[in-house]
């Protein structure tokens, strides 16, 4: 049998955690004039959407059950986001707060499990794309696959249990297209030993 990444399909769906992996984490931001894209996020989804692969986003946003954010302030977050990123097949939002129990807040499944529902795919066929650790477990739980591109405040422990790092969206766009790499390589294992 020929190498999987080699001749690798690309993935059923591709699911990008917002803040801190797509647009710079601006807590409970309510204004859309605040969203900024991180470097390269713009390529790396038309990158995939040139592939055919359909695109969503799995975000906590616990500051509406806060109270922190109305759902209209978010809705026009996101509108913002697709005006700089381009359209996403997909919205997964989590609404609650950490208390609240809920089976869809990452590190559950809920999100991950939904969206592949909503795209007709299976979970196992896609790929998770996300900055913490909670993003990567919540892909693992619901049986996808799980890329972590760290950013400063990533957790050294999230990067080291990460099976899969990237150094930014671009690369871990380039990673998701091109099937698993078991151990990713030495590039996986040099990102790990800087943190």
């Amino acid at each position: 049998m020929s190498h999987p990444h080699r001749h690798a399909h690309p993935p059923a769906a591709v699911l990008f955690d917002r803040d801190g992996t797509l647009i710079h984490d601006v807590p409970y931001n309510g204004d859309p004039s605040l969203v900024e894209p991180v470097p390269g996020a713009r390529e790396a989804l038309d990158r995939l959407r040139r592939a055919g692969v359909p695109l969503g986003v799995v975000s906590n946003q616990s500051g509406i059950a806060k109270g922190l954010i109305s759902q209209e302030a978010l809705s026009e977050v996101n509108a913002r986001v697709e005006e700089l990123l381009g359209p996403f097949d997909v919205w997964a939002v989590c609404p609650h707060d950490e208390a609240d129990g809920c089976y869809c807040r990452k590190p559950a499944p809920g999100l991950v499990l939904w969206a592949a529902r909503t795209l007709g795919v299976d979970p196992a066929d896609c790929v998770v794309i996300g900055d913490i650790g909670r993003d990567v477990e919540a892909a693992r739980v619901a049986g996808a696959r799980g890329i972590l591109v760290p950013t400063p405040v990533t957790r050294h422990a999230e990067v080291a249990a990460a099976c899969e790092v990237a150094a930014d969206i671009g690369r871990a766009a380039e990673m998701a297209l091109e099937g698993f790499r078991p151990g990713g390589g030495d590039e996986f294992a040099a990102i790990r030993a800087e943190g």
